[in-house]
């Protein structure tokens, strides 16, 4: 079975996030990592790959650094990596990549895309379903076990009240949650050896992308303004002087808690 995962290079969760005041888009000059939930989903498809077969493509829109995180999905054990890079592409909203990805998907072979259930940084979790629509093939989300038997995929999706059983024919795309898996690290062997996989790295123009529909001015979803929260402040410490529970429950009470 061959599969197409999309991954995604963000923000280490441990750097300072801002946004540049002048167009309001995230600042990523800083340290940037392949988005930890794709992490499952490279897994998840090494995983696939291993019992059944096929080969796995990692597939990425971003600058020209998110190219690392793609050679993070190789030295995992991704055979070969697509990457869609261009300067019309940046300001690109949830739907405007969806777009891209879906024209990128185009061009691979596959039975099976998997994303992670969402990226740290965007956090809308909507790609996958915006992507399966543009192709035309089912969707099953938030998944935390995935089964391949024959050309059917047979998953358990999360949900509050539990977990639901499917089935369905491939092709399809699914979105995998963390703790699906346990991830593996790359080994030194690994890593070495991404170096030499293929990567295709492409622009708009070798997509036939319709520029209208990406970049900041082809998104339909702007952020007009924002602001830094303020600092957390420090908790009011009670002492249990024998009068302990009657100052909690009237602190609750001037916090409109009780």
């Amino acid at each position: 079975m061959n599969i197409a995962v999309c991954v995604k290079q963000v923000i280490d969760t441990e750097a300072e996030k801002k946004l540049d005041p002048a167009s309001w888009r995230l600042d990523r000059n800083v340290t940037c990592i392949l988005n930890p939930y794709d992490e499952y989903a490279v897994e998840e498809a090494l995983r696939i790959k291993e019992a059944h077969g096929g080969e796995v493509t990692a597939v990425c829109m971003g600058p020209k650094k998110a190219e690392d995180a793609v050679r993070k999905a190789l030295a995992m054990g991704a055979d070969k990596g697509v990457i869609v890079t261009d300067d019309a592409l940046a300001g690109s909203d949830a739907q405007a990549t969806a777009y891209v990805l879906a024209e990128a998907l185009k061009g691979v072979e596959w039975d099976l895309v998997i994303f992670g259930v969402r990226s740290t940084d965007g956090e809308t979790g909507c790609v996958p379903a915006a992507v399966a629509e543009r192709l035309g093939v089912p969707l099953l989300s938030t998944l935390a076990k995935v089964e391949v038997q024959g050309s059917n995929i047979s998953v358990h999706r999360e949900t509050e009240q539990g977990y639901v059983a499917y089935e369905c024919p491939t092709p399809a795309v699914i979105s995998v949650i963390k703790g699906i898996n346990e991830p593996r690290y790359p080994s030194m062997k690994g890593i070495m050896g991404a170096k030499k996989k293929p990567i295709d790295a492409k622009d708009a123009s070798a997509l036939s992308l319709d520029t209208s529909q990406v970049g900041q001015s082809g998104s339909k979803t702007r952020v007009l303004s924002a602001r830094t929260p303020e600092p957390r402040k420090a908790g009011e410490k009670i002492e249990d002087d024998g009068t302990g529970a009657q100052k909690i429950v009237e602190f609750l009470a001037s916090q409109k808690l009780v």
